[in-house]
């Protein structure tokens, strides 16, 4: 008896599995109590689903809609944890020379349907057409008045490119502020960790190999890092032998390809997040090259010939 009391005792991973924002959703802490460890969820949840009444395109109540519903007419006021994410989405832009920007809800996307359908890329000068609202130097911020201003008629923006990876850090705030000192919360593959597993031992998480989604090619061993991954292994179109992803570049309009899948790890989700994309977008060399500058983050790249590439400060065991 003494025995089981103990076992009841002894700190377990407790995981719940929900779709938030569209996406799947996993939420994993260690705590002995199953009761307090739902309760811990519960509140995590609780913030992921405001933070997605804040920063979603799909209702027309939200800051975000509000936005891009007043385009080219006048600037809205918003809450400052809007504006703070707007602010900062427009600094990766400047870092990433454009190859992140959230004014890409901007694009029209009746080019584009990446299945089986699409056989042909559209010519340059019509892809180039569909891009010319995008440009994140045409979000206009009042620091005082806190307000958010889209110059042109018909620019829209979306947080699809740091929306999960914000979310993800944002719930884990909520859960070491309630006490819980491991965790995991994987929004959709972009995922942040902290603390260490019943066992004592780092979390254990899989790089995905393009070739094989549900497969890792790899795993790392990490705590309190983030990890995000884009690719092009689950949305794509296949045009002459050459796929191309479902990534578009910002400046050419078109898909790109060269890359199967971006790595990010970063002391912090949304970071990782919001940086994997645009590594897809730079290409090998120009993608190391800035990540290589940056403190903190490292990079993992497979390429369209499976060669994979790495940034200084990793060192993969073959």
């Amino acid at each position: 008896m003494p025995t089981n009391s103990r076992l009841a005792q002894a700190p377990a991973a407790h995981k719940e599995v929900l779709k938030l924002m569209g996406n799947r959703f996993e939420i994993t802490v260690v705590e002995k109590n199953p009761e307090r460890a739902k309760e811990h969820i519960a509140a995590a949840v609780e913030e992921i689903r405001r933070i997605e009444s804040l920063f979603t395109t799909y209702t027309e109540e939200s800051q975000t809609a509000l936005i891009n519903r007043f385009a080219g007419v006048k600037p809205v006021k918003v809450d400052r944890e809007v504006f703070d994410l707007i602010q900062r989405s427009k600094r990766i832009s400047e870092i990433t020379q454009g190859a992140f920007d959230i004014t890409y809800g901007s694009i029209d996307k009746r080019l584009w349907n990446f299945d089986q359908q699409m056989t042909s890329l559209p010519d340059a000068a019509t892809a180039k057409e569909m891009v010319r609202l995008i440009n994140y130097r045409n979000i206009l911020l009042d620091e005082k008045k806190g307000t958010v201003f889209l110059k042109e008629k018909g620019m829209r923006i979306g947080f699809g490119g740091i929306g999960k990876g914000y979310a993800a850090e944002m719930a884990k705030a909520v859960l070491q502020q309630r006490g819980v000192q491991s965790g995991v919360v994987n929004a959709a593959g972009d995922l942040t960790v902290w603390g260490y597993q019943p066992d004592e031992k780092p979390w254990t998480i899989g790089i995905a190999d393009p070739a094989s989604a549900r497969q890792p090619f790899s795993y790392v061993e990490l705590t309190n890092m983030s990890v995000a991954t884009s690719g092009n292994y689950e949305k794509y179109a296949l045009i002459d032998g050459k796929r191309y992803s479902h990534t578009i570049d910002p400046k050419t309009g078109l898909p790109v390809h060269g890359i199967k899948s971006v790595t990010i790890i970063s002391p912090n989700a949304e970071i990782a997040d919001a940086m994997a994309t645009p590594v897809m977008i730079m290409g090998v060399k120009v993608g190391l090259d800035l990540i290589n500058q940056i403190r903190g983050l490292s990079c993992i790249i497979i390429d369209e010939e499976n060669r994979l590439f790495t940034s200084n400060n990793i060192k993969i065991l073959q």
